[in-house]
């Protein structure tokens, strides 16, 4: 056991003599036993033990919290483990992906709707200038007069 401290979270649950360079007492402290037990439950503390053996010292932390990751994803999922928590956000991230095209293009469309609108402003002018309707006071009866198809505008007038 280390001197002044309770033994690793490993040797705790394993209920055995934590020794001086135990090799689990870095990665599992003993104030979050849960850790170790996942990663016992699902590898086994001699794979554990042979798995960190085998990393360099500097890679370790990141080993033990992968096998945290994929322990407790075995957990939730024993059959696909965290292989289904990745298709399931591939699928997500597709999805999102094909909202996110029909978002942009339903912006290109109101984008050049709004660049269309102006000429289409401007030819309808144009039109509502060639059947310009001019009012006219010279004489008090206010008649209108009308440069082409006076007809199309008569009846809004009666």
């Amino acid at each position: 056991m280390r001197i002044g401290s309770s033994p690793c979270a490993s040797c705790k649950l394993l209920r055995r003599r934590c020794a001086k360079d135990c090799i689990f007492a870095p990665y599992f402290p003993p104030d979050d036993p849960l850790k170790f037990a996942i990663v016992h439950k699902i590898f086994g503390a001699s794979n554990v033990s042979k798995m960190l053996q085998e990393v360099s010292v500097e890679q370790r932390t990141d080993a033990v919290n992968s096998m945290v990751y994929e322990a407790s994803a075995r957990m939730r999922d024993p059959v696909y483990g965290c292989v289904g928590t990745i298709s399931f956000l591939q699928n997500e991230v597709s999805r999102l992906e094909i909202q996110l095209g029909a978002a942009q293009a339903e912006i290109l469309t109101l984008q050049m709707q709004q660049q269309q609108a102006p000429m289409t402003t401007t030819t309808q002018m144009d039109q509502d200038d060639q059947n310009l309707v001019i009012f006219s006071n010279v004489d008090s009866s206010n008649s209108f007069h009308t440069f082409q198809e006076m007809e199309d505008y008569y009846p809004l007038w009666t």
